[in-house]
């Protein structure tokens, strides 16, 4: 529904995972009976996430370990892993930097060039130890370092940008044709982001197997303030999850929703799927992790952009292993842990089986979700507090 915000506009309201609750059904279910796997073309994930394309969450060893754990892992391949040799000495110095002076300094250390055959070397890494193997590059970057990587044996690619249009418009360069080059390209593709209907459509007509939804909503980004761009994720996942439905009935070919940005916990997750998502992208949770190359640290692909910086460096501390963090076992209250764990015990207690089903929860607004009967807990400020 349309609500005037003046006499010349007006607009939709849109709502983030806090202000949504999944409503249980008339059933319940045992956890062990629930399937929380995730079919991406050719591939088969025992858990429905990807690693976000961020230096400090992913790395060739962390990829491999998600792998192992039943993700995937998106290694950015115009990062600090593909623009040193041994970036071990940088990822310490950022993680070492006061807080004013470390945007300027990150953005030192990220005009070193892009070596393609550093890419070549981080992908045969991952693909050596036997896991699925995804990298990230931006559309503008795609023609000329996606060769390198495809040849060492990348089986995913994916094109991502803060907006990524069906239609780019330059009258600088050519832009890349994302439907021609999809259509020619040796592996599978995901194209992203995208937080409205329409562009989520266009991105699904160019070919993708799957579209990544969401604009600012990122632990460490900065564009919604930066650019005063984005839509609340609970709204942005629904809105692609119709142009899903609406491509289905057109192509009969069914593309993949992947909600990237803006969950903190496995209610959150949970949260992403009921509104349509087939899997999540995450990162700051990541980067929490004591295998996490951020080394407590967590900023986003455009924290170094060398003339507007749209993302911030952020504290997340550790809080644990990757195992903990994915699949547990948790030893806290918050839900930071175990957040597949969490997804399993969700659709469970709300009688779903596996994550189409899911997809169809009911879900509602709910303002006092966090805070309804929870004083102590905010007082202590412990639990969700």
């Amino acid at each position: 529904m349309e609500i005037d915000i003046g006499i010349g506009k007006s607009g939709r309201q849109a709502y983030g995972f806090d202000d949504i609750a999944i409503v249980p059904s008339r059933r319940t279910r045992d956890p062990d009976d629930v399937d929380i796997s995730w079919q991406l073309d050719a591939f088969r994930f025992e858990l429905p996430m990807m690693g976000s394309a961020m230096d400090s969450a992913i790395s060739p060893a962390t990829a491999i370990e998600i792998g192992r754990l039943g993700g995937l892992g998106v290694l950015n391949l115009e990062g600090l892993w593909t623009r040193y040799e041994d970036p071990t000495i940088y990822f310490e110095e950022i993680a070492e930097l006061p807080d004013e002076k470390a945007t300027r300094r990150m953005q030192e250390i990220y005009l070193e060039p892009v070596k393609p055959e550093l890419i070549g070397q981080r992908v045969e890494e991952m693909k050596s130890a036997g896991i699925v193997t995804a990298a990230s590059l931006t559309p503008q970057r795609v023609r000329e370092w996606a060769p390198p990587a495809i040849q060492a044996g990348l089986d995913i690619l994916v094109i991502q940008g803060t907006v990524v249009s069906a239609e780019h418009v330059s009258t600088k360069e050519e832009p890349l044709n994302l439907k021609e080059y999809i259509a020619d390209c040796e592996v599978p593709v995901i194209v992203g982001g995208c937080a409205s209907y329409s562009t989520a459509l266009h991105l699904m007509r160019t070919g993708a197997v799957g579209v990544l939804v969401g604009v600012g909503p990122g632990a460490a980004c900065t564009t919604r303030g930066v650019l005063g761009v984005g839509v609340p994720q609970a709204t942005a996942v629904a809105d692609a999850a119709g142009a899903r439905i609406r491509y289905l009935d057109e192509t009969g070919r069914y593309v993949h929703v992947i909600a990237d940005g803006g969950m903190r916990t496995g209610g959150d997750v949970a949260k992403a799927i009921a509104c349509g998502a087939d899997a999540v992208m995450i990162g700051s949770p990541l980067a929490a992790a004591t295998e996490a190359p951020g080394r407590g640290y967590h900023w986003g692909m455009a924290t170094f952009h060398p003339t507007l910086p749209r993302g911030a460096r952020v504290k997340t501390g550790n809080l644990g292993t990757l195992k903990e963090i994915l699949v547990g076992p948790a030893h806290e209250n918050d839900g930071r842990r175990n957040l597949f764990g969490a997804l399993r015990v969700s659709m469970a207690t709300t009688g779903y089986s596996d994550v189409k089903e899911f997809q169809k929860a009911e879900v509602m607004i709910a303002p006092a979700l966090q805070t309804e009967g929870k004083s102590l807990q905010r007082s202590q400020k412990v639990g969700m507090g």
